[in-house]
């Protein structure tokens, strides 16, 4: 489907992926997509009850995704393995990635992950972590990284990635500019990590560079503020991060996403309009919002809002949907009837 072809109001759903609360295609789901018109959903435990539920479920979405006239839908999982793992047994249990000892290890959970996300409906896996711990001192990333040496992180980062997207699945690199330093739960909080552009360049930046010459296919924003960076915006909302670092600096060109703006980090300390006229500025791909409730619709109005309002933003718009639309028809457009 050609997005130009699509009316100001679903350009502006493309924009948002969405956690929501039941395990079928229910009112509050259909709702989602024939109003609101998003162009995602991720999955949560809530969400998740059999293999053969996951399926119809999935299956079930993109159907009346179709029906309703719009793109298909990225379906996105956090399946790193060890402590972030959405889908529990039956489905293959990993240790994670601080006991990954070989790039073998990596290829075979890259391998068969893949290969039970495609089989659920699933197309989009939020992994691999490309954060590096620091190796002295605590890091809240300590359980989830693939260690403190910036290169081997790479190497097993950019295995997990290539293995991912040759079985059709979507890979996230996450949290750029990195957050394996950062010691506050941005869950709760919002860190600020003081560091400089050459620090972060010769060690968290080097498994982000080798991503994107993987080819990784999004990469998500961290949200810690990086204060000699940009002192008042977090990455997620940062338009020095992501348009001059990621896209300038390193000549990123795949799709970028938020992390969840229910986190504590942004919705204790940023009113929603704010958050979003931000993302916009910044030309974040895709803004993602974890929680069911009306921050939803209020954020589908505040981009449709924006869209007919700012003339550069609307050119910055078009921009984010090309990427949209193109790891759509890489991806999905072969998948779905």
């Amino acid at each position: 489907m050609q997005f130009s072809r699509l009316d100001p109001n679903r350009q502006a759903g493309q924009r948002l992926m969405i956690g929501f609360n039941g395990t079928t295609l229910d009112d509050e789901l259909k709702y989602a997509i024939d109003t609101l018109n998003v162009g995602g959903l991720i999955l949560f435990s809530r969400n998740i009850q059999s293999p053969d539920q996951i399926q119809e479920l999935c299956a079930a979405a993109q159907a009346y995704t179709v029906r309703c006239g719009n793109p298909p839908l990225f379906v996105a999982i956090d399946q790193e393995g060890g402590v972030v793992a959405r889908l529990k047994p039956p489905f293959t249990q990993f240790a994670g990635n601080p006991s990954m000892k070989y790039t073998t290890d990596a290829r075979h959970f890259a391998h068969v992950t893949a290969r039970e996300l495609e089989r659920v409906g699933v197309n989009m896996n939020m992994a691999p972590v490309l954060d590096v711990a620091p190796t002295l001192g605590p890091s809240i990333m300590a359980q989830r990284v693939f260690g403190s040496d910036p290169l081997w992180v790479a190497q097993m980062g950019t295995t997990v990635i290539e293995h991912l997207q040759a079985a059709g699945i979507m890979a996230v690199g996450k949290h750029f500019p990195g957050i394996g330093r950062t010691v506050m739960d941005s869950h709760e909080e919002l860190p600020d990590l003081d560091i400089d552009a050459q620090t972060l360049s010769q060690s968290d930046l080097i498994p982000f560079r080798a991503a994107i010459e993987s080819g990784v296919c999004g990469i998500m924003l961290s949200h810690i503020r990086y204060g000699r960076l940009d002192a008042r915006w977090p990455a997620s909302l940062s338009v020095t991060i992501v348009q001059d670092l990621l896209r300038a600096t390193l000549g990123y060109d795949g799709l970028v996403l938020t992390d969840d703006l229910d986190m504590g980090a942004i919705a204790k300390h940023y009113a929603l309009p704010d958050i979003i006229r931000q993302c916009l500025y910044a030309a974040v791909d895709i803004i993602l919002i974890c929680h069911a409730g009306p921050k939803i619709a209020a954020a589908y109005e505040q981009i449709v809002h924006h869209m007919h309002k700012s003339e550069a933003l609307a050119l910055k718009n078009d921009a984010c949907l090309a990427r949209i639309q193109k790891a759509k028809a890489k991806f999905l457009d072969k998948k779905i009837p």
